[in-house]
Order: C-alpha cells, then structure tokens, then sequence
C-alpha cells in the first residue's frame, strides 16, 4: 500500500485550528507549520508507511485549468501572508522527516497523486488518498482507500457512493454537472446535486447522457421534461466543466532512486528549522522515534 497525502487540506485545516499566537522569535506565525509537523509525526507512528509521498500545490496562475478557464478558483481569496510563508516550511519539515515532498509548477496536487495512484496501480501497489477532498474520490478503485485521517475516517470503493452520491467513476461527471462553488465551476443551470445524482444513476455518466437526451425526460426528477433541452443549451458548458473537474494522471513527477520508500529524517535539519520556529521538545522527540522505525 503507498500513501499519497494532499498536503495542503492538513497545511490549511492546521492553520485554522492551532492558536494564531504561536510565533518564532522574530514574531511570525508558527501555527500552521507546528500543527502539520505534529500530523506527519503521528501519521508516521501510527501508520509506518513503506511507501509515502506529500504532495503540494504550487501557485495556480499559469495552470493548465486556468489556462483553459480563466475563472477557475477566481473566487477564493489569496492565502493570508503569515500562512504562505508557512507552507515553504511545512515542505521543508516533510523532506527533513524523510519523506517525498513534491510540487510540479502547472498541477495541482490532484494531478500528482492521480499520477502515483496510475503508476501504482500499474504496479500492483494499492493507494490509499490521504484527503478529505471529495475531488480525489473519483482516483479510488476497489483495491484503494479514501482516508480523511482525523476526520471521517476510512472510506472504501463501494462505501464513495454513501458520502459523495455516485461512484468513484462518476465523480468527475457529477462535479460537471452539479456545479463545483468550491472551485468556481458552474455546473449546468438547473441541474443540482440531486438532479444530477439520478441523471448519472440513470445514464452511467456524461457521455452516455448527451448520446441520449431523447430519453432524460424518463428520468424520475423535477422538470424532467425541459431539462434534456437544458442540457443541450449547456452542453459546450457541462463539457468544458468535465476537462476542469477530472484530474490529470499523467503529470511529470520526478521520483528518487528510493521511489516513494520514506528514509530516516535528518534530525540536523529537524532540530535546525524548529531552532527557527521556537518548536520545543515534543516534536523532536517524536522525529527521533520516527528514525528508530526507519
């Protein structure tokens, strides 16, 4: 089994939920960096991992998804000054632990553990997608496991449809469909999460729906009769939205000549970032054990 964290869900949910008066000497917030480094650390003991990587996203401007939807993500706001300068950190704190860190200008980080998933998969190595982003659902076969570690907990193949609606392959086309506010993806007018869930139901997904707009008025939802017509007004929509929504698994990553094998953390460079960061004991504590377990 490998591991594929989505690095920034734990950078972003550790920012938010550790106190913001947690600063280094020079009075610059530390909170993101502690919270994350103490994940990785339990993560780490508990699990002992043979395979690993930290996937991270680098700056989405220039992206291929904003190149082909400049409105892509348009709606969120930048990242706080005091976090981005958190993230370089938690980067270096995943490498000095051993571990990959990878971020590929052009790709989300979807993209990277799509492409470890495949390449995984292609070598009889199951994955397990550390995330609580519904978006990374779709990657997961009967063999891999979604795992929102600390929060809802393991989710298998067949178990998807009981948290996001549709099946792991659907994912991608219900996303397309419904609307995505997150991301700023519209979706097609009219048609929300429920209507979308039985359209996929009925029809299998995007593709087999637009073959078949003839029959969407079989469909057992609300205004099943205008809605083949809305469909067709939107289709150029709906399919420009499926190139957003579906991750990319063939992104270029460059791995080590350990592949993605976690090696013992350099415990020089551990004690010399939480030197900077006024990080006590416990977490280093916690790296010197991680190294016995290497």
């Amino acid at each position: 089994m490998q591991y594929l964290i989505d690095a920034s869900v734990y950078v972003y949910r550790a920012y938010y939920s550790m106190p913001d008066d947690m600063v280094d000497g020079q009075g610059n917030p530390v909170n993101a960096l502690y919270g994350f480094a103490r994940f990785l650390g339990d993560f780490m003991e508990q699990v002992r991992p043979q395979h690993i990587a930290v996937l991270f996203d680098e700056s989405l401007v220039g992206s291929y998804r904003t190149e082909i939807y400049p409105e892509y993500k348009a709606n969120r706001d930048p990242a706080p000054p005091e976090l981005k300068r958190q993230f370089a950190h938690c980067r270096r704190v995943a490498g000095a632990l051993g571990l990959l860190e990878y971020a590929q200008p052009g790709y989300e980080a979807d993209d990277l553990i799509g492409t470890l998933v495949m390449e995984g998969r292609e070598k009889g190595i199951p994955s397990t997608v550390v995330t609580r982003d519904k978006d990374l659902a779709q990657l997961i076969s009967k063999d891999d496991i979604f795992w929102d570690f600390a929060g809802k907990g393991k989710v298998a193949y067949n178990q998807i449809p009981d948290y996001f609606g549709v099946w792991p392959e659907q994912v991608a086309d219900f996303l397309a469909l419904a609307g995505d506010a997150v991301d700023n993806i519209k979706g097609v007018p009219g048609v929300g999460k429920k209507t979308a869930i039985a359209l996929l139901q009925h029809f299998g997904s995007i593709e087999k729906l637009y073959d078949s707009l003839d029959s969407v008025h079989e469909v057992n939802v609300r205004g099943a009769k205008s809605l083949g017509q809305k469909l067709a007004n939107h289709k150029d929509e709906a399919l420009l939205a499926r190139r957003l929504t579906g991750i990319v698994c063939d992104a270029p990553i460059k791995q080590p000549s350990t592949g993605l094998r976690p090696t013992r953390p350099d415990l020089g460079n551990i004690n010399a970032l939480y030197d900077e960061a006024g990080i006590g004991m416990p977490l280093r504590r916690q790296a010197e054990r991680i190294s016995d377990l290497i």
